[in-house]
Order: structure tokens, then sequence, then C-alpha cells
């Protein structure tokens, strides 16, 4: 039995109420896992309710979701394509006459050629056209943060909607990293789908989040009342993130997830905070998991603090490379600005490593005491970075206890079989007619929280 199935009871059949399977829309407008993280949540979530007995239809645009045990009973992908407009190698490409289908084509190409970004709008009106196409197939529709016009009214099913966190919170770190006004003006242009985002948020019966910072964002940014949001944690996968003692730890080395050309992940600070390390261990070296920019401020930091040997980025590495390129690590960094949750903090305490993280969003609650499960430290503190950096590196007996205690902090409250059983129940809400997710013995919180725990 792993790991998971040990801590979270059995994996198939009805839920724990004894109601009967439910037959689940899951929409996601880009599904792909290796984009980013809500194709992480497609891929670990479908799998995990159809462990459960449920029937997960996942329903999604280029580039496409990948699901785990294409051969499990209750789990399929259908492709509701688009026109791919940002797809490699020819991204922002004008299609050819005989691609365009209806006027859902024509205002996505026209929304691309006035710089802003089409996919969420046009995905949720061929979403809406397949579902009422489809009335009475599904019990429930649950979308992944589309949060499009489409998704307004009559689709068949009762709606669940995720919100991970509020693309608002991007769009300002974004404006605030842009250098010129003609920056700004695209970065705007970009985020305009954003406005489309906070109407239909506002509107919506029943939204799930993955942290109570989250929650707090989609009530302010979002203007979401706070009673229809419910929280339920997302995790690691923690038979593939475990322990592996055979992989050695490489002298020196640190790992972090992030883009370089995404402001919130922090990578300058990290930079910087490398460069001030290696003045005092010159083993330590960076592997980025993500993609390198030719120029920007990451490139700017790696060129000036003469770094280009000592850090690498690395991209299209399969699952299981990830993994032991993570135990191989001496330390897990996660130098963000904000996150909504942190998969890469919990994937890599999951693994035994020993984490440094800021205390930017949701980190802290994935993360935990700063001293116990992970050192914690400012954002945006290169200096703090620094520091946590050579404490880590220069003590062993420190880097084993907290990588231990991570890794227990992960199975005791951040697995997909949590998020799976706590996501159902918001389900069953949903289809009642009902805001918060049924009782299950425990006391009304003022920020309801289902992680599936009292199975």
């Amino acid at each position: 039995m792993t790991a998971e199935a040990m801590e979270a009871g059995p994996r198939t059949g009805p839920d724990a109420d004894g109601d009967r399977p439910l037959r689940i829309a899951l929409l996601t407008y880009k599904g792909n896992p290796f984009c980013g993280g809500q194709g992480v949540y497609v891929r670990h979530l479908s799998r995990e309710l159809a462990r459960l007995g449920h029937s997960v239809e996942v329903i999604g645009a280029q580039p496409y979701p990948v699901l785990d045990d294409k051969d499990l009973e209750g789990l399929k992908l259908t492709e509701l394509p688009s026109l791919d407009l940002y797809r490699s190698p020819d991204p922002f490409r004008t299609p050819k006459r005989d691609e365009y289908r209806d006027w859902v084509d024509a205002l996505e190409v026209a929304t691309m050629w006035t710089g802003g970004f089409p996919e969420p709008a046009t995905f949720s009106l061929r979403a809406r056209r397949h579902l009422r196409a489809r009335r009475g197939e599904f019990d429930v529709v649950h979308d992944n943060q589309t949060l499009g016009y489409g998704l307004l009214g009559d689709l068949g099913a009762p709606l669940v909607s995720t919100i991970h966190h509020p693309i608002t919170v991007d769009r300002r770190l974004d404006l605030e990293a842009a250098p010129t006004w003609r920056r700004r003006m695209s970065v705007r242009r970009w985020y305009a789908f954003t406005r489309m985002q906070k109407r239909v948020a506002r509107r919506l019966p029943s939204v799930l989040t993955v942290s109570g910072t989250s929650r707090q964002e989609i009530i302010d940014h979002l203007g979401v009342r706070e009673e229809r949001i419910n929280v339920v944690h997302i995790g690691a996968d923690t038979d593939l993130f475990s322990p592996d003692p055979s992989v050695a730890e490489v002298p020196g080395r640190i790992v972090t997830t992030s883009s370089a050309d995404v402001p919130l992940k922090g990578l300058t600070y990290l930079v910087e905070a490398l460069a001030k390390v290696r003045a005092e261990n010159p083993a330590a070296h960076l592997v980025v998991v993500g993609k390198r920019a030719e120029d920007g401020p990451v490139a700017q930091a790696i060129e000036k603090y003469g770094l280009e040997g000592a850090i690498e980025f690395v991209k299209g590495i399969t699952d299981e490379e990830l993994v032991d390129l993570v135990r191989s690590a001496e330390v897990a960094c996660v130098p963000s600005l904000y996150e909504g949750f942190s998969l890469p903090a919990a994937e890599a305490m999951a693994t035994g490593t020993p984490l440094l993280a800021t205390t930017g969003g949701a980190i802290p609650e994935v993360a935990g005491p700063d001293g116990e499960t992970c050192l914690a430290v400012r954002p945006a503190d290169p200096g703090a970075l620094a520091a946590g950096l050579l404490r880590l590196l220069g003590d062993p007996e420190l880097r084993a206890r907290l990588g231990a205690a991570g890794r227990e902090r992960v199975l005791a409250k951040f697995t997909w079989a949590r998020a799976a059983q706590g996501t159902a129940e918001l389900y069953r809400a949903a289809i009642a007619g009902k805001n918060a997710a049924p009782q299950s013995g425990r006391p009304p919180a003022t920020t309801p929280t289902y992680s599936g725990s009292h199975r």
C-alpha cells in the first residue's frame, strides 16, 4: 500500500458518506502539468477522484492535460481545441483562413491582435456550448480557474470553481517590475482578462481555493463573498516525491523551481544571494528547474555577479529526473514574493530535502514554522536568503532534522488523497445547493477548510 493510501484510508469505491459515485466534468483551459501549477492540479486531482470511484472527464485545451493512470476506470480526457495561438515554434501566429470554425475563433484572434490574452474567455465559451450539448451527463462541473463569461448561466449541472489565487496579484507584481511605460502598457493589455475574471468570480455560487491566504486575497481582490469560499489544501505526490538514501547529495547544490521571466518567483533575489554565499562557500551552485530568459533582470544579475558557471537551468525533464534532482540537493529554496500555495515547497519537503523559503503569500501555511520544518526568511531579501543558505549548507544535522520534519508535515497535511476527499465533499454540497461542505463532526470554523481528514 502506498504512503498516501496508508494515511488516507481506502481509495476505491464511493466516498465515506456512502453516496453514489459522481460524474464530474473538470474544465481546464491550460492543462499541461509542465506549464504550471494548474496543470499539476488537474493531473493529480483527477487521478485521486477516480481512485475514490468517481467518473472524471477532464475537458481541456492546448497544451492538453496529461492524465495519470490512463487505464484507471472512470478517468477520461476530452480535447476541446483552441486555435493554439501561442504554440511553439510560432507563438502569436496568424491562423490560416481554413482554420476558422466560428465566431469564437474570430474573437480569439482579435483579442490576441490587440495585445490581450483570449484563452480564458474563449475556452469558457466553447466549454459552455460543449456542456449544454451534453446536458444530463454530469452531476457537477468543476472549473479550474478559467473564470470566463461562458461559465455564467446554465451549464446543465452545478458549478464549483477553483481559484488558486487572484491573477491580479501577478498583474501587480509584473507592473512593478516593468522597466518602461511601453512595457507597463503591454502588461495592462495582456492582463485585461482579469477584469472578466473579477466580474465572473463575484457571481460564482461555490469557490474552492487552496489556502487561507488565497481565500483572503480572493475576498480582497475579487470581491467574492466569504461564505462562498472554501479551502481545500492540495499537496505533493508523496509516493513519487519521497526520500531515497541511494541518491547521493551533491555538495553545495541548491535547487529551485522558477521561470526567470516571472517576477513573483523572486529568482533575481536568489541569484544575488548565491553571489554572497559563494564568497564563503565556493562550492555553492544553483540548479533552476524552469525556463531561462536570455534577457531581463535575472540574466542581468547572472552577468553582473559572474555566476554563469554556477547556475544551471533545466527544462523538459521527467518526473523521476526531477525527483532525483531535488533529492541530490543539500537545500531546496522557494524565494517567491508570493505563492497561492507552493507545490514546489511541498514536493521538496516530501523528499526529505531541507527547505529554505520566504514568507510570501501562503508559503508559511505549507512550509510550517521557522526552525521546525523549514528555515523562513522575508521575501525580496537577498541577505536573508544568503544567511539561510549558508546556515543550511554548513550544518548537516540541521539539514537532516528539517528534512525529516518536513516530510512528516506533508504526510500529515498535504496529500492529493486528502485533496480529493475534501473536493468531493464540496461537489456534494454544490449539488445539494449549499455553499459549504457537509459537516464532518467538527465545529464550524471562521474559515471553512476541508481536507478529507475526517475519514
